[in-house]
């Protein structure tokens, strides 16, 4: 919900709206449901049309006879996960708290558990009491708290529902940081983890570059390299931090692809020298597969696991992608995804403790044809004792 308007009169008994997908010719009276709605943070005509066209939405409407659109939802869905967002919600003011609402958040609801997800999550000021009070009916629970989300630069108050029963979730809160350039994800994630494990470490752009710098593994044909585990183990391990360190090979890694001899020949000396540093290093190596119970363990014990994933599910890019598992349960893998995907109109709150089922997850956690699965998990400083969730 964002600055709407608070009118509301008393009225006769209203018929239960008549509740459908909206379309294209529904976009001038949603235009004028907006302005009477909101006094900011409107949708505009574009985004209207946008949110109705693409494959990753739902508009769904609210009419009433003799008057037409008097509400509508707005759900967005994240690819390749079980989590569903209102985005936004609206209802004539007059007709506000007379059953509308609830009926349009239970119909996005039953969209969304139709689609697969079993997670609704939606914002709301911290002002706008009716709204939070039909929330908590409808069995939302406040999990966080996103300052400055709002034009006005008022806080946002988080709200999520399981809209499919499952087990408690096993995890520790995890502070989210996104990456801010494209080849970023690896020091991105492990700035999450390391500042999980220690609140006093830095989690600035400065401190993400510094990682990069070195951790950087990958010899790309084009543009920045990456981070492979090596160098990101390296980097948790110079800081004074416990690390392991999963890698189901001791070949040079992401060799596959580069059919350049002399680019191969550089990505085999960077990969030795890294192994090198490894062996003479205080890291744990373990030279398997990860696997899931594994990550569930280090959990439980308070350590925090960065995944490297393929990132096609989520984007339907194919390359390597790092996230941060932030906890697990008997049905999903809740991760923190540090790549905010602004095209789809995404911001920060729809990657954190992003639900995945177990199965996919453990689909994405391969990567190649050479099916490489590898991990870093970051443990306390020498010294300081572990915090399970």
């Amino acid at each position: 919900m964002r600055g709407s308007k608070s009118s509301r009169v008393a009225g006769d008994v209203l018929p239960a709206p008549a509740l459908r997908r909206a379309r294209l010719e529904d976009v001038e009276p949603l235009l004028d449901l907006e302005r009477r709605c909101f006094d900011s943070d409107r949708l505009s005509r574009r985004s209207f049309v946008h949110f109705l066209k693409r494959g990753h939405a739902t508009l769904q409407v609210a009419e009433l006879e003799g008057r037409g659109i008097v509400g509508y939802v707005l759900v967005l869905y994240h690819k390749a996960t079980a989590l569903a967002r209102i985005y936004s919600i609206a209802v004539e003011p007059e007709l506000r708290g007379r059953g509308v609402a609830a009926a349009l958040v239970r119909f996005g609801e039953d969209d969304a558990e139709r689609q697969g997800c079993s997670y609704m999550r939606l914002e709301v000021r911290p002002d706008n009491t009716e709204a939070i009070a039909l929330y908590q009916r409808l069995g939302y629970r406040k999990f966080d708290v996103w300052p400055d989300y709002y034009e006005d630069h008022e806080a946002a108050l988080r709200f999520e529902k399981r809209i499919r029963e499952l087990d408690p979730q096993t995890g520790a809160k995890i502070p989210y940081y996104a990456q801010t350039t494209d080849f970023t994800c690896g020091p991105a994630a492990l700035l999450m983890a390391l500042r999980a494990v220690d609140a006093a470490q830095p989690a600035n752009r400065g401190e993400e570059l510094q990682l990069w710098r070195e951790a950087t593994t990958i010899f790309m044909t084009a543009g920045h390299g990456g981070c492979g585990p090596h160098g990101l183990a390296l980097a948790a391990a110079r800081r004074g931090f416990a690390v392991t360190m999963y890698v189901n090979t001791e070949q040079a890694l992401f060799i596959d692809g580069v059919r350049n001899a002399e680019k191969k020949e550089i990505m085999t000396l960077v990969h030795e020298k890294f192994e090198a540093e490894v062996a003479a290093s205080r890291i744990q190596v373990r030279r398997c597969d990860v696997t899931q119970a594994d990550l569930l363990e280090h959990i439980g014990s308070g350590e925090v696991p960065l995944v490297l994933i393929s990132s096609f599910q989520l984007t339907r890019s194919k390359s390597p992608h790092w996230v941060v598992i932030t906890a697990m349960d008997s049905q999903f893998v809740y991760l923190h995804d540090p790549e905010v995907d602004v095209e789809l109109d995404k911001t920060a709150l729809d990657h954190m403790n992003v639900p995945v089922q177990r199965d996919a997850f453990d689909r994405m956690s391969r990567f190649g044809k050479a099916r490489l699965r590898c991990a870093v998990i970051v443990g306390p400083r020498e010294g300081t004792p572990a915090s399970a969730g």
